[in-house]
C-alpha cells in the first residue's frame, strides 16, 4: 500500500523520504518496498525489532546502552547508522543521506503496510517548549533533541515511531525506531 497524497504531509512526498542534508532537509530516493541491507539488518528485521520492543517490559528507571535508550513507558533503538562526518569534506554526506533515506523510506513503507498511514509529528514545538523550561515527557524530549519530526503509528496501546536522528552535524545519521505508551505532547 503506497501512501496517499493526503497521508503525506511533512516528511514524505511521492514515495520519498525526507532526510537531513547539508543546508536543511531533502527528499531522497523512492520508498523501497523490498528488504534493504544496512548494518546487516533488513527491513523485515527492523519490523521484528519493533515487534520485540512492543512485547518488552519498560524499565522503572532510564537506561542507556550505546545508541539505545529505555525508560518508564518507552524504548528507543538504533536500527542503522552511517559513518560520522568528522573528517568529511561534505561529499560523504550526500551518499550517507541517500543510504539512510532509503532505509527510512523502506521502514516507513513496511510499517504503513502493517499499521496503516502514519502521522508525521513535528517535534519542533515540543523542543522549543523544552528550551523555554517546560518538562517534555520522554521519549519525546529525547527524540526532539535529535530530529525535527517522526513518523508515528498507533498499534493497540503503543505509539510506534521511526525517524532519522543526528545530534550534531559531524555525527552519523542514525535510523531509529521506538515504542511508547506516552502520548505525544
Amino acid at each position: 500500500m503506497a501512501l496517499s497524497e493526503e497521508s503525506r504531509p511533512y516528511g514524505v512526498s511521492r514515495n520519498c523520504a525526507r532526510v537531513p542534508s547539508v543546508g536543511g532537509t531533502r527528499d531522497v530516493g523512492p520508498v523501497v518496498s523490498g528488504p534493504r541491507d544496512t548494518d546487516g539488518m533488513t527491513t523485515a528485521e527492523h519490523l521484528d525489532t519493533i515487534d520485540r520492543l512492543r512485547a518488552k517490559e519498560f524499565p522503572s528507571e532510564p537506561v542507556r546502552t550505546g545508541g539505545n535508550s529505555s525508560g518508564p513507558g518507552f524504548h528507543l533503538v538504533q536500527l542503522a547508522s552511517t559513518q560520522d562526518f568528522w573528517d568529511d569534506d561534505g561529499s560523504g554526506r550526500i551518499e550517507a543521506a541517500d543510504q539512510i533515506g532509503a532505509e527510512y523510506g523502506a521502514l516507513a513503507q513496511a510499517a504503513t503496510d502493517r499499521w496503516g498511514a502514519p502521522q508525521i509529528f513535528s517535534l519542533r514545538t515540543p523542543r522549543d517548549r523544552g528550551f523555554d523550561g517546560e518538562e517534555i515527557p520522554q521519549p519525546w524530549g529525547e527524540m526532539g533533541n535529535s530530529t525535527d519530526h517522526v513518523h508515528l503509528w498507533r498499534a493497540g496501546a503503543h505509539w510506534l515511531v521511526a525517524y532519522v536522528a543526528q545530534w550534531d552535524p559531524e555525527d552519523p545519521y542514525r535510523l531509529m525506531a521506538g515504542v511508547t505508551v506516552t502520548d505525544p505532547p
